[in-house]
């Protein structure tokens, strides 16, 4: 049985002050910033309208239209082949939007990386080429891109290819510059070059974890596509917000469960694929 010595925490505290004078310092601060984080929270709520009583007659009306929507009713089968060809065409939209954009990321993110571009003007200029293109959100992009092509599908893949390239470039520099460097270094100090440094030293090693990233995008691609929709760039949006303003709720109930279906099934493949790309080591952890 192992005995205990009684520490004199008086003592150790007034031969070691920066230790705990640290320390409670810290705790202070931290309990101040807590403080202050939730009086902001609870100042802007207030400024938002929170505790006037909209909210909570908000809720009241919220169910009695979530009351209308109920059972889901496409109308007649003309309406059901009218939604399925723009789910389809909504899916579609966002499976070349995020491959396009995937494709053209690659490059940007070799320039942004730090362990693969050397200049550094280079390397500012692409994190900051990046940075302007993932600033802007993919509805003012569905939105530029309408006025320069038109409305219809072209715009909305230009749309979600514009706004990814910027989120792809991002987490794609970032996973190559998380690899390791010797196979790169090996490749190079055997003749091998920069660029086959590149391909056979980086690629292979973070292909798994940017096909991971491009299926996952590529989820939820399908429901920003229907958003851009309605906007007028293609897809199943547009019928979702016509029912929505005609109040036809049925149908827009049943547009919406569409949806949901079609985002589970992506789902479900999405994983399917991404644990073949990773391994059954993943599968299992």
């Amino acid at each position: 049985m192992v005995s205990r010595i009684p520490v004199d925490t008086a003592a150790v505290r007034a031969r070691h002050p920066h230790h705990f004078g640290g320390s409670d310092r810290r705790r202070r601060f931290t309990l101040a910033m807590g403080v202050a984080a939730a009086v902001l929270l609870l100042y802007g709520m207030a400024q938002l309208g929170f505790f006037d009583g909209k909210f909570i007659a908000g809720l009241g009306k919220l169910g009695e239209i979530a009351g209308l929507m109920v059972p889901p009713n496409p109308g007649d089968w003309a309406h059901v082949r009218i939604y399925l060809m723009s789910l389809i065409e909504t899916v579609a939209i966002a499976l070349l939007g995020t491959l396009t954009a995937a494709v053209l990321a690659v490059p940007l993110a070799l320039l942004a990386a730090k362990n693969v571009t050397t200049a550094r003007i280079l390397h500012f200029l692409s994190r900051r080429s990046l940075d302007t293109i993932r600033s802007v959100d993919i509805l003012i992009w569905a939105l530029i891109w309408i006025n320069v092509v038109g409305l219809g599908p072209f715009a909305g893949v230009l749309a979600i290819m514009t706004s990814d390239i910027g989120n792809f470039g991002k987490l794609f520099s970032e996973a190559i510059e998380a690899v390791d460097r010797k196979p790169r270094e090996g490749i190079i100090s055997t003749g091998g070059g920069a660029i086959l440094g590149v391909r056979f030293g980086i690629l292979p090693e973070v292909f798994p974890v940017l096909a991971s990233q491009v299926l996952y995008f590529f989820e939820s691609n399908t429901r920003s596509a229907t958003i851009i929709g309605i906007v007028g760039a293609g897809g199943i949006g547009l019928h979702l917000a016509e029912a929505i303003r005609t109040l036809e709720l049925q149908q827009a109930s049943f547009i919406i469960l569409m949806i949901l279906i079609a985002v589970a099934a992506i789902d479900m493949v999405s994983n399917q694929l991404r644990f073949a790309l990773i391994g059954r080591r993943a599968r299992l952890a």
